[in-house]
């Protein structure tokens, strides 16, 4: 319902006309008319405009925090004090109020031309406001950065980056659990794998018997993405039943696949012998993953924070990066990585040739083994539950 009578209907009508013929005086007069009569939100707001046409943008400012005091969440009364504290040559002030204003803005597809203008001006100065701050605080700190080991350099540059409002900070986005007090760490410290040396020196036989494999079973490299029909494709569209990204499992919810594994019997050796993640039908999943020339995987995320996903490229033909929250990182040929896949992520095959990685799951290192088996009993019973 309007929060007027019918007696301040009018006096807003004429004001309102007053104002679109640049009449801020007119527009006053009758806005006094219309308070005597009691305060309403759409009188504030009008006499905020009046005063800025007049020039009084101290005066503005003043009436769009009453305005903003009786709504604090009115949206075009947060925009319109943005551009009054920047009138009064208070940018900074600006950015705070704009960046809270588009923290509540509506879709764009419901606001007018000049709405979404406002809001791509706000957007541009809070960008701005971010970059420059950042590079303040990194010319600042410049000194400082000699003697900071490079993993807590690159860590304290994502901080900073977040801290100035650059970036967002990564979070876990599990599609299937959820598991509480774990690190969010995009890519986990080498320590926490002794394993990984191993598996690195194994790299060319694991590339002999890929090769095998390629010659002689490509056809058996399946789609990754297959929803079926009538299933929301979301991102996948482009990949959804294609074999630019393809998979040959080794290990699949946890059922070793014989038949590929005897053709390739040292690299399941291999896999054997290292700590994959082991629950019954959910995990181990092992797979070489193919990405053919020029292949973007767009960002998703993973099941389950309770397992870390492994990488170690085998065929790496040119250039392919993969990106982990805020950080991107090139695969080279030798070097294998252990990262939280329920942190979004994405890989790029900018390369001219077929990309292939071999991948697997293993435990999350900050769960005992007791734990491990309660979480494991514990899907299962979801499972049944569901299937009962």
């Amino acid at each position: 319902m309007p929060d007027h009578s019918p007696a301040q209907e009018q006096f807003l009508i004429q004001a309102g006309q007053a104002l679109a013929r640049r009449d801020p005086r007119q527009a006053l007069a009758l806005l006094d008319k219309a308070d005597a009569l009691g305060r309403t939100h759409n009188a504030t707001l009008n006499r905020a405009v009046a005063l800025r046409l007049l020039g009084d943008y101290h005066g503005s400012l003043a009436v769009l925090d009453d305005a903003l005091d009786m709504r604090p969440y009115d949206f075009t009364a947060l925009l319109a004090k943005g551009a009054m504290l920047e009138k009064i040559n208070q940018p900074k002030a600006a950015v705070e109020v704009y960046r809270n204003a588009l923290k509540i803005a509506p879709p764009r597809a419901h606001c007018p031309p000049a709405v979404t203008t406002q809001m791509d001006y706000a957007a541009r100065m809070v960008e701005q406001h971010a970059r420059a701050l950042g590079e303040f605080m990194r010319e600042r700190l410049a000194g400082l950065r000699a003697d900071v080991g490079e993993a807590a350099l690159d860590r304290f540059d994502e901080g900073l980056e977040i801290y100035a409002g650059l970036i967002q900070p990564p979070k876990q986005q599990p599609l299937l659990l959820n598991y509480p007090r774990l690190p969010i760490i995009p890519f986990y410290d080498r320590s926490l794998f002794p394993w990984l040396s191993t598996l690195e020196e194994a790299t060319p036989f694991i590339q002999e018997e890929l090769a095998n494999l390629l010659n002689t079973a490509m056809d058996e490299f399946s789609p990754y993405i297959a929803y079926p029909k009538g299933a929301p494709v979301n991102q996948w569209g482009e990949l959804n039943h294609s074999r630019k990204w393809s998979s040959l499992f080794l290990w699949k919810d946890g059922r070793r696949q014989d038949a590929v594994c005897d053709r390739c019997p040292r690299t399941a050796a291999l896999l054997e012998s290292l700590p994959m993640a082991d629950q019954d039908g959910f995990a181990p999943t092992a797979m070489f993953s193919a990405l053919q020339p020029r292949t973007h995987i767009p960002a998703h995320t993973g099941s389950s924070n309770v397992r870390l996903l492994a990488h170690l490229p085998i065929i790496l033909p040119g250039p392919a990066r993969f990106r982990v929250g805020n950080t991107t990182r090139p695969w080279e040929m030798g070097k294998a990585w252990v990262f939280d896949d329920t942190i979004e992520h994405e890989a790029w095959n900018d390369a001219d040739d077929l990309r292939v990685i071999l991948i697997f799951d293993v435990w999350n290192p900050y769960l005992d083994d007791k734990e491990k088996l309660l979480i494991t009993e514990m899907m299962k019973a979801q499972r049944d539950f569901q299937t009962a």
